[in-house]
């Protein structure tokens, strides 16, 4: 499907995919984009009738997207296979668009998967995947917190959602990790991510999206990855 094709599956269809609270379903979707006045539908890269990518509202770095799922889904691990095999494609789809816009096809993919509501960090409990372009060393950060962690499948994340235990998702450098967790605090990688790329200044670090978007720095990163990553992102 081309950009076109779907923002306009996306209206078409938005009164049939929903969840009503959900900020990532009909008709909350993109409400906060227009609080902040940046491109809501307008700013999807590129997507299908499964997923869509469009820039996160409040960027840790150049290039930050999300991949969100059309339909609410809790997390990546009660996919379907199918499904998960098309959230791969698409993962490796933005790195190909990474390596086009930054030189670079390192790309970090980060997910709370929360198996009950707001576990593990979680704070909005529809199914998206962070992914940043290079390699900024988020991992060690995560460890770092004393999680340990096991090579992430698809397999691994369904054994635990179906035994009822949140995890994280963390993939770098062309290897992912799953980490079971339950109580941390919320954005947990958003704060793991800010802390790997942060240029270690004196301020307080900042990485919860509530506190973030709307203001100049994230409305710039926003926009320069709309204007940097739009023309090289079609859909494959």
């Amino acid at each position: 499907m081309t950009r076109v094709e779907v923002i306009r599956q996306l209206v078409r269809s938005a009164r049939d995919l929903g969840v009503r609270d959900c900020v990532l379903c009909p008709p909350l979707r993109f409400r906060f984009n227009h609080m902040a006045e940046l491109p809501g539908a307008g700013g999807i890269l590129c997507g299908d009738r499964d997923f869509f990518v469009v820039p996160d509202l409040a960027p840790v770095v150049d290039g930050h997207l999300l991949l969100v799922t059309t339909e609410h889904w809790t997390c990546s691990g009660a996919f379907p296979e199918r499904l998960w095999r098309a959230a791969v494609r698409w993962r490796d789809h933005v790195a190909g668009v990474y390596r086009s816009a930054y030189g670079t096809e390192d790309i970090v993919v980060l997910e709370h998967g929360p198996a009950r509501p707001q576990s593990a960090g979680s704070c909005i409990d529809h199914a998206h995947w962070h992914l940043l372009p290079g390699a900024p060393g988020v991992r060690p950060v995560v460890e770092g917190s004393g999680l340990t962690g096991t090579r992430a499948s698809h397999e691994a994340l369904r054994e635990l959602i179906a035994s009822g235990r949140s995890y994280l998702l963390v993939e770098e450098r062309g290897e992912g990790w799953v980490y079971p967790a339950e109580e941390l605090p919320g954005q947990f990688l958003r704060w793991a991510a800010v802390t790997a790329t942060a240029p270690g200044g004196p301020g307080p670090l900042v990485w919860r999206w509530q506190e973030m978007f709307g203001l100049p720095d994230s409305r710039r990163r926003f926009l320069a990855t709309l204007r940097t990553l739009l023309p090289v992102a079609e859909a494959p």
